[in-house]
């Protein structure tokens, strides 16, 4: 455990990391073809804060993903391939919060993450997305030595509140009109989180 060591001191995190079924490991650019399916579908950007990419889009979103392997300040990221038998079926982020103003900062800087997680259509219903957020949920108290974890979703993500529910993670907040949709509209914004004394 990291408690109260300077993030910018951390090493890198100690990556691939496998659980009963997964393998999760840095995106590399190979991965482009995989996760440009999957964020070129309409059911799965619905939930997610891009809209539908296309070839483009994709290129330029895993290219950053690529290069956020070792986050060490407030908004870098850490971004992971989540791989079932050889086969990349969806990805997870990590990214550091703080604010300047104190708010998610400790006395080493950021102590707070927001954590998200897509999987694709065809590995979906088959509990990955929940096995993968959990090795990433020990690895941000483990590794990281955060303090707090967040999750931000539509309300309408029905599948991604079980998971969060999955990790222990508390239904915090029902925020109204805060987020600016693709359309123009206003939605609404739920928020769950987990601190490290949480943890089952």
């Amino acid at each position: 455990m990291t408690t109260g060591a300077a993030l910018s001191a951390l090493p890198p995190p100690p990556l691939p990391l496998r659980t009963e079924r997964l393998v999760l490991r840095p995106v590399t650019l190979t991965d482009t073809d995989a996760i440009a399916a999957y964020c070129a579908d309409p059911a799965v950007t619905r939930f997610l804060p891009f809209p539908t990419l296309d070839a483009a889009g994709a290129a330029e979103r895993v290219a950053r993903m690529a290069s956020s392997t070792h986050p060490r300040a407030d908004g870098e990221m850490l971004a992971l391939a989540v791989e079932h038998e050889g086969r990349l079926v969806g990805d997870l982020l990590l990214r550091l919060v703080g604010a300047g103003s104190g708010v998610g900062e400790g006395p080493s800087g950021p102590a707070m993450a927001e954590v998200g997680w897509v999987i694709a259509p065809q590995a979906q219903r088959r509990g990955f997305a929940s096995e993968a957020a959990a090795a990433l949920v020990d690895l941000a108290f483990d590794h990281f030595g955060l303090h707090r974890l967040i999750a931000r979703l539509d309300p309408a993500n029905l599948a991604s509140a079980v998971v969060c529910e999955r990790l222990g993670m508390r239904h915090e907040a029902h925020l109204r009109g805060d987020y600016l949709e693709d359309d123009g509209s206003w939605g609404d914004t739920t928020i769950y989180g987990l601190l490290r004394t949480d943890r089952r």
